[in-house]
């Protein structure tokens, strides 16, 4: 099954950017739908975003990040990348990319705002803090 590792969390000022990345062993992340989760300091697991593997399908955002995020994959890196643009100090959590081997309901899970339980595999986090 597949593996999943994610680098890109720091430090950074309100107002800057950082690219997260979630890179894929032992399967094609093609064959998955991926998920972005964060968890900040005593809150509950927050959907992020989430990119399914077929080019009909949008990536859809919460709504906390809309406009701000962006998701992407790169077939050739086995890589989906978080792209984080005007952060705030509310956006300081440790992040998870999140997969699922693709199907029907797989996708249309990830359309939909999707529950972490969704996902059956996940990385170990990497933390993003924004602070002045």
């Amino acid at each position: 099954q597949v593996q999943l590792v994610e680098s890109g969390g720091g430090s950074v000022q309100p107002g800057g950017s950082l690219t997260l990345a979630c890179v894929g062993s032992r399967w094609n992340l093609h064959h998955y739908a991926v998920a972005w989760f964060r968890q900040a300091p005593g809150k509950d697991r927050e959907w992020v975003s989430c990119i399914n593997n077929d080019d009909a399908s949008m990536p859809v955002y919460a709504a906390s990040v809309k406009g701000r995020f962006s998701i992407s994959r790169d077939s050739a890196k086995n890589t989906v990348y978080l792209h984080m643009t005007n952060l705030k100090a509310e956006d300081t959590a440790d992040y998870y990319c999140a997969a699922e081997f693709s199907s029907e309901v797989v996708r249309t899970r990830c359309s939909q705002e999707p529950h972490a339980g969704y996902f059956g595999f996940w990385g170990q986090g990497t933390q993003v803090t924004v602070s002045a």
